[in-house]
């Protein structure tokens, strides 16, 4: 009676840089217990090839401008438990990423090895510790967590849409809209850093991930 060949763990990999992509590919092609069955520029065409994975590598700050809690709870609602792969140099976003329950944090310069044995403890359900983990668990308390329809009202009021728009796109009355506006306001007071006008929610949206980096800002 032959053996029956051991089925490897499906890695997804979400990364907007195909080079990324290509070598975490090259990496997994080597190894004999995981494949790499699907990489994908958001969360969402990754979806749409498959939900049959093991783990997903999430970059943090992607073209399509999604946030990280957004990415992570999509992923988690389709049973996919996700490992940050990340350049670090955006800690808010680690933080968020942290507060939304992934397995660990592993930076892109990592040595493959460590990249690899991260990888291997996050399939069999510990976390991966680490510095920049660690520094996101004891993060200081600037991070200004919302609701989903907080954040929705954060995303489209701080872009520039108008009260009148908000309410009109979320099927809410305006006046519903000032209000969550408010409380916006008064949670990011509260965290120490305050946003009087709509230019500092603005700012406020792109520090913490809610809206992306303008392009002529961005590496």
């Amino acid at each position: 009676m032959t053996d029956q060949p051991q089925r490897k763990w499906r890695i997804g990999v979400v990364d907007d840089h195909e080079q990324i992509v290509r070598g975490l590919r090259a990496t997994l092609d080597d190894q004999p217990d995981m494949e790499l069955v699907a990489g994908a520029e958001t969360v969402a065409a990754l979806l749409a090839v498959t939900c049959d994975l093991d783990l997903a590598l999430l970059d943090l700050r992607l073209g399509d401008g999604t946030s990280p809690i957004t990415n992570i709870e999509t992923l988690r609602q389709a049973d996919i438990p996700t490992l940050v792969y990340t350049s670090g140099d955006e800690m808010f976003l680690v933080r968020q990423a942290a507060s939304a329950g992934v397995m660990g944090v592993v930076r892109k310069n990592a040595r493959e090895e460590e990249l690899l044995a991260a990888m291997r403890r996050a399939l069999s359900g510990d976390t991966v510790p680490g510095i920049d983990w660690a520094a996101a668990i004891d993060s200081d308390p600037g991070l200004v967590d919302l609701s989903p329809q907080l954040r929705r009202v954060l995303e489209l009021y701080a872009a520039g849409e108008s009260s009148a728009r908000v309410a009109r796109e979320l099927d809410i009355s305006a006046e519903t809209v000032t209000d969550y506006v408010n409380r916006i306001r008064s949670r990011y007071t509260t965290a120490g850093r305050p946003a009087p006008t709509k230019t500092d929610l603005y700012k406020r949206a792109i520090e913490d991930g809610w809206l992306p980096i303008p392009r002529r800002f961005r590496r």
